[in-house]
């Protein structure tokens, strides 16, 4: 039997903490999915239908993702997924943040436009680029302890 090495200790950790986050937001916005529309309007980079759909669609998919990865399964691609969704979550901070508008991003339920001082930027950059980091760790070494991978499709015998 093979000791696990610090790196799937790591991306245990990784997928926990991706993945609870994800499952949180996911939750908090999927009961509200017209705020989680307004919340993706605020940012103003998508046309306003497809800023609805988005509103609409990405509270389900955070919950898919998120749940996925606690369970350990499809690791690499749901830390893909993770980290893809951060780089757009990024993406759209830094916009806003450059343009001067002042929203709350929404990401746990809410958002919308709040006053500039009570904007919180560089914490959901700090936070957003963490989150990456453990969807890029995840899509790198998928192999983790506690993981149905490992359950339904064994323990491969190399990273």
């Amino acid at each position: 039997m093979r000791t696990r090495g610090v790196s799937e200790w790591v991306g245990l950790v990784a997928r926990l903490v991706l993945g609870v986050v994800l499952v949180v937001s996911g939750y908090l916005k999927v009961g509200s999915l017209e705020s989680s529309a307004e919340a993706v309007r605020a940012f103003k980079i998508l046309p306003y239908d497809l800023a609805n759909l988005v509103g609409y669609v990405l509270p389900v998919l955070e919950l898919a993702i998120g749940a996925l990865l606690v369970l350990g399964l499809f690791t690499r691609i749901a830390g893909i997924a993770g980290a893809l969704l951060m780089v757009a979550f990024l993406i759209g901070i830094v916009s806003v943040w450059v343009r001067g508008i002042s929203i709350d991003c929404g990401c746990f339920g809410g958002g919308g436009v709040v006053a500039p001082e009570d904007t919180n930027y560089l914490w959901d950059v700090v936070r957003d680029v963490g989150l990456l980091l453990c969807g890029v760790w995840l899509a790198v070494r998928p192999r983790t302890p506690a993981s149905m991978d490992r359950w339904l499709f064994g323990a491969p015998t190399t990273h």
